[in-house]
């Protein structure tokens, strides 16, 4: 128990120690930093999150999801919602970003945004986690579908015209520490007797529950986990650009899956990796002109050539094990 409650308490503060060097950072890195690059930061953390969710699916769990854009659309669209129409009867919010005032209905919103997700994911996870393979992918992508025609269909929060109107509250402060609170949380789940029964499923899952592993029970609540962040990672996006349906469509969630495939199926900072690749190399080849977008699906179809399972595989960067060789490869060390 003590030693459940050091590892949260180490958790929480470097939590705390990430996001206040990235508030710090930020007021810097805004006044320093280009602001196209920093959109493309921004940007960045924001495809991370999606693709460390996404991977708890597809890659640690084996199952194959094709509407994670779905979730991020119900958590972009609830959170922008709360915080138009609910936040300010709720709370004395000022159109500044920084202000305290406003990050109490921000977080609100976010945390909304993702129990809406989860909700969502959960109804649609818990019929469609029994079937496998191409009939799951089949019902996530026409989840996916739904969630963007019916949004498209509801005046009350811009149908086809778009949500406007929604203060611009995301920062790379905010986006880099849900990123890290992403990561650490899923890295822990997937260490844990919960994670290795994930892999047992991933493996085998007749030979899983043949070992009295509940395999629906556990696909569903990973499911469920995914939707969440991915519904988080929907409210940052719906507080820092225009909100529309255009950007959850079909081709968001192929987007996602590739940056899972590219990293690593299975590795939470092979998917770091890959989002990190996939967002910055677009706007690296924007000297090609129209030529970049070919070179950019041939770099694609080289890479997964030259390397079918990912950059990292199913392994992880250990950043103790880094500074171990440094030290190692240090005169003396020897001695």
């Amino acid at each position: 128990m003590l030693r459940r409650s050091s590892h949260l308490v180490r958790g929480l503060a470097a939590f705390v120690a990430v996001a206040l060097g990235a508030w710090i950072l930020d007021g810097a890195a805004a006044q320093v930093v280009n602001p196209y690059v920093y959109r493309i930061l921004v940007l960045c953390g924001l495809n991370i999150i999606l693709a460390m969710s996404l991977n708890l699916v597809n890659g640690v769990t084996g199952q194959f999801s094709i509407g994670h854009a779905g979730f991020m659309a119900v958590g972009a669209y609830v959170s922008a919602a709360f915080t138009v129409y609910a936040a300010p009867r709720l709370f004395a919010v000022t159109s500044e970003t920084g202000t305290v005032a406003a990050a109490l209905p921000f977080v609100l919103a976010l945390f909304l945004g993702g129990l809406v997700s989860a909700v969502a994911g959960f109804l649609v996870g818990l019929p469609s986690m029994r079937l496998r393979g191409d009939y799951l992918a089949i019902v996530t992508l026409g989840f996916g579908e739904i969630i963007r025609v019916a949004i498209l269909n509801i005046d009350a929060v811009g149908g086809a015209r778009g949500f406007a109107g929604i203060p611009q509250r995301t920062n790379l402060a905010w986006v880099a520490g849900i990123a890290v609170l992403t990561f650490v949380f899923l890295r822990n789940l997937v260490r844990s007797y919960h994670g290795r029964a994930l892999l047992a499923i991933r493996e085998d899952e007749i030979a899983a529950e043949a070992l009295g592993v509940p395999s629906t029970r556990y696909k569903v609540w990973a499911f469920v986990i995914a939707a969440f962040f991915a519904g988080v990672a929907g409210g940052l996006f719906s507080h820092y650009t225009y909100l529309h349906t255009n950007s959850f469509t079909f081709m968001k969630s192929i987007e996602v899956i590739v940056m899972v495939v590219l990293g690593g199926m299975g590795s939470l900072t092979g998917s770091i990796l890959g989002a990190s690749i996939l967002t910055a190399l677009p706007e690296v080849l924007r000297f090609a002109n129209a030529d970049r977008l070919i070179i950019y699906s041939l770099l694609l179809v080289i890479l997964m050539i030259a390397r079918p399972q990912g950059i990292l595989g199913s392994r992880e960067i250990s950043w103790g094990r880094i500074v171990q060789r440094l030290r190692r490869k240090r005169p003396g060390a020897a001695a």
